[in-house]
């Protein structure tokens, strides 16, 4: 499939309702505090069509953060004020991979979702237009790379495992890719996806 014709998919999906979905999805018997305060927060699911398809754009933390350190992540943040979301995800992504706001068009947005970092994270799903080269934000990102679109769109290349958090063993999505492990709210999130363009 082309990447055009993926990304066509994709916008057709995006204009269907779906789940909000949380880093406790996997975990039923875990009861989640009642007035509990979430944090805003948006991350850009960019792509750059090509020929063969569509490429996903990923980062990986620095090994030197204090949270997430080395994680695979997307290009995002919490919210600044009273910007809205839309404008969270394009100022996080140009800050943390240098990537232009003028050539990200936005196509959509998944559901929220909910981490156990206690932020509501909506994820907004962009194609980038023009060529782009990365530039890390040194401080914060080790390196930027790209996935197959129709890889973390196939549900089959998803796999449960565990570990143990807070006393007990929490389970969670992992979507590997090469050396790369996508795991946690990142993997929620493209799981998300994934059911959503399958719905």
């Amino acid at each position: 499939m082309t990447g055009s014709d993926l990304i066509e998919k994709l916008e057709a999906a995006l204009g269907k309702p779906g789940a909000a979905s949380s880093d406790f999805d996997l975990n039923p018997d875990l009861t989640l505090p009642e007035g509990r305060v979430l944090r805003d927060a948006a991350v850009l699911v960019a792509l750059m069509p090509s020929t063969d398809g569509a490429q996903l754009v990923l980062t990986k933390r620095s090994s030197a953060l204090k949270h997430h350190p080395g994680q695979i992540a997307f290009p995002g943040g919490k919210r600044d004020g009273d910007e809205t979301l839309a404008t969270t995800a394009l100022r996080e992504a140009e800050e943390e991979i240098g990537l232009d706001r003028n050539q990200v068009r936005l196509i959509g947005t998944l559901p929220s979702h909910e981490t156990v970092t206690s932020f509501q994270v909506t994820p907004h799903v962009a194609i980038i237009d023009g060529p782009f080269t990365p530039v890390p934000e040194a401080g914060e990102v080790a390196e930027v790379f790209t996935v197959p679109l129709e890889h973390v769109l196939d549900t089959r290349n998803y796999v449960i495992e565990g570990r143990r958090w807070r006393g007990r063993t929490r389970h969670y999505f992992v979507v590997p890719y090469g050396p790369y492990y996508i795991w946690g709210a990142t993997a929620r999130m493209l799981r998300s996806l994934a059911e959503q363009v399958r719905a």
